[in-house]
């Protein structure tokens, strides 16, 4: 067993997720769930079948799979992303106007996300540390030193 103390689950989570474009690929991955969801309903609600059925349902497997790879395999998130945003951009065609646009819009928004998403950024610093860190920034300077005359 390593020295380190243990991790919880949240904290361990929060370290995964912090590593690849985790909302980028969960977008994306629900937007093809969506979509296949929207294929399951009736007739009375299907707007427009698709291209002869296989790719009605095809795009949004698709779209699911690349969504997963990308939470799982962040390395390649450029050609994932990139395929993901032409798959959810197909899907207006052939599933349900992408199932009726949440899906596509979904689809598109966590494409972007994974594309935009740089791997060697620092971390985000949340408002309450900055805010703690400015405290004791203030408290830390000498009582003279703010003021000019």
């Amino acid at each position: 067993m390593p020295d380190r103390p243990r991790q919880g689950a949240r904290r361990a989570f929060r370290g995964w997720r912090a590593r690849r474009p985790f909302w980028g690929g969960l977008l994306l991955a629900l937007g093809g769930g969506e979509i296949l969801l929207t294929e399951k309903a009736s007739l009375k609600v299907v707007m427009h079948i698709g291209m002869q059925g296989l790719a009605g349902y095809l795009l949004p497997t698709l779209m699911l799979l690349l969504g997963l790879l990308i939470l799982f395999n962040p390395g390649q998130r450029l050609f994932y992303s990139i395929t993901g945003v032409l798959l959810s951009l197909g899907t207006w065609l052939t599933s349900n106007l992408g199932g009726f646009l949440l899906g596509l819009l979904l689809g598109v928004t966590g494409s972007c996300l994974a594309f935009g998403w740089l791997p060697d950024q620092e971390p985000r610093v949340s408002r309450r540390k900055r805010r703690r860190q400015a405290r004791a920034a203030r408290a830390a300077a000498p009582e003279g030193a703010g003021t000019t005359a």
